[in-house]
């Protein structure tokens, strides 16, 4: 058995009935040309030859006085895993995305490999569609992507191509790790990261200190004190809204160059706008800004197992009217961030976060304290490819990222950059959040609004702009037929 890590420990400790705390992918594919009409029912049964799953997919979780452990599940059951559905007509946006909330909502069952996948067929023309979900406790946001992009290929004409759940493990192991690939490993990593994690309390403190006394002299500075009580931040139940929307990526690109930021601080202004004008129009918008997490990969290789993450407290500016000013204050913000990063080492980055977030993780895991809240929303944006991907001859047209939420922290907004676009997933509570899908709507108005502001007239004029219309339009207006 291999002891699990204190972060990856963390998200099993915190979810509840009304916090699955699993993240998913959902990806759309257009049937190759001249698939058979049974195709789908083939590739079912393709997949199922697959039951021998590699690490981490067949481990299971083992409960002891000492914590979790991760144990290889002998009695490994294919059919528990993977499920062969389809959606009732007429298979549009909102059968499919009623479908993804639903499944969304559901706990993974802790006796076996913490993972699904639903592939779906009866959608509109030629196009199918799978949901595979991972407990956040295998796999973050980073390399859940990446276990995906390993399993598909650039190659249209490639076939006998096994699911992600098959992929050979890519964490190298040493010969004497082999020899005792338990407790030799285990107790190697942890007391090397125990030494490295103490020796970094120092400058944590003082970063920590440093943080606190910028904040009480500047009312922009994002802290991990100052994030106000808002709609977001209330009691969540189990039931999730899954709604997603896809903008091509030259349109944010060509803001980000005229007004100088980079494409990730565009995508937070643009969401600032959009909740900004989500919680006004609901009459709940705070006098003070919202302030969002953002995760930041700590990963330097290749490997696809547990979490390494780190995060960021971005400043969103939501109390100010100007798109430009929301945007110069998500930038100050963000930059004092990496700024702060950049003079610290990798363990001492996790231990400033965890310090620093602590106040929020407190309210989750108690219920305690609700407005003594480090953020209000987190905001990710995860790196996938520019490469168009296939999956046995069927061309990926969309990866639309489905996230989870926690108690007191209602919506998650996430981002993968697949081809020329940035395929944006928001999840939220049910209940919480009324009429969450016009956030979709908002976002649109938010781009069309700092596009003229900085003198972008049509986004069709924008170099690297695509004015073909898309094969699935239907799922570009998710507002419109919603879940």
């Amino acid at each position: 058995m291999e002891r699990i890590s204190l972060l990856d420990d963390l998200f099993l400790w915190l979810e509840r009935r009304s916090q699955p705390l699993h993240v998913a992918g959902l990806l759309i594919f257009e049937k190759p040309k001249g698939a058979p009409a049974n195709f789908i029912s083939d590739m079912a049964e393709f997949i199922r030859q697959y039951d021998q799953p590699s690490a981490p997919f067949n481990q299971r979780l083992v409960s002891r006085k000492r914590g979790h452990f991760w144990k290889h599940d002998s009695s490994f059951d294919l059919d528990h895993h993977f499920r062969h559905v389809a959606l009732p007509k007429p298979g549009g946006v909102k059968e499919l995305l009623t479908f993804v909330s639903i499944e969304h909502s559901n706990l993974l069952d802790r006796s076996r490999p913490l993972w699904e996948s639903y592939l779906i067929e009866q959608m509109h023309g030629r196009h199918f569609a799978m949901y595979n979900k991972v407990h956040h406790s295998v796999l973050d946001g980073v390399s859940g992507v990446r276990a995906t992009i390993q399993s598909l290929s650039t190659d249209p004409e490639q076939r006998d191509m096994p699911p992600f759940w098959q992929m050979p493990a890519l964490d190298p192991v040493s010969p004497q790790e082999a020899e005792s690939p338990g407790r030799f490993a285990a107790l190697k990593k942890l007391s090397g990261m125990a030494s490295r994690q103490v020796s970094s309390v120092p400058t944590v403190v003082k970063a920590l200190y440093q943080t606190v006394q910028a904040a009480s002299k500047d009312s922009e500075y994002s802290n991990v004190f100052k994030a106000p009580p808002s709609k977001l931040n209330q009691p969540i139940t189990g039931s999730r809204r899954f709604v997603a929307q896809s903008y091509e990526r030259a349109r944010l690109k060509a803001i980000a160059t005229q007004t100088g930021s980079t494409t990730n601080d565009i995508v937070l202004a643009l969401s600032a706008t959009a909740l900004r004008n989500y919680l006004a129009s609901i009459d709940s918008l705070p006098d003070d800004p919202l302030i969002a997490m953002v995760p930041v990969s700590l990963r330097t290789d290749d490997s696809v197992g547990g979490n390494q993450v780190a995060a960021i407290l971005a400043n969103l500016g939501t109390h100010k009217e100007d798109p430009l000013e929301r945007l110069n204050i998500v930038k100050d913000s963000v930059q004092q961030a990496k700024a702060k990063f950049g003079q610290m080492s990798k363990e001492e980055i996790v231990n400033y976060t965890a310090l620093s977030l602590a106040p929020t993780g407190l309210t989750v895991l108690t219920g305690l304290l609700p407005k003594w809240l480090a953020f209000n929303v987190v905001i990710s944006s995860v790196p996938g490819t520019t490469d168009t991907l296939y999956w046995n001859g069927a061309k990926m047209e969309r990866y639309y990222p489905v996230s989870a939420i926690v108690n007191q922290m209602a919506l998650n907004i996430t981002l993968v950059h697949y081809e020329d676009r940035l395929e944006f997933g928001i999840v939220g509570c049910r209940r919480t959040l009324p009429s969450m899908q016009r956030l979709l709507g908002f976002l649109d108005d938010a781009i069309s609004e700092l596009e003229a502001v900085v003198g972008i007239a049509d986004s069709k004029q924008v170099k690297g702009a695509s004015t073909r219309k898309t094969k699935i339009a239907f799922l570009d207006r998710t507002r419109e037929e919603h879940a």
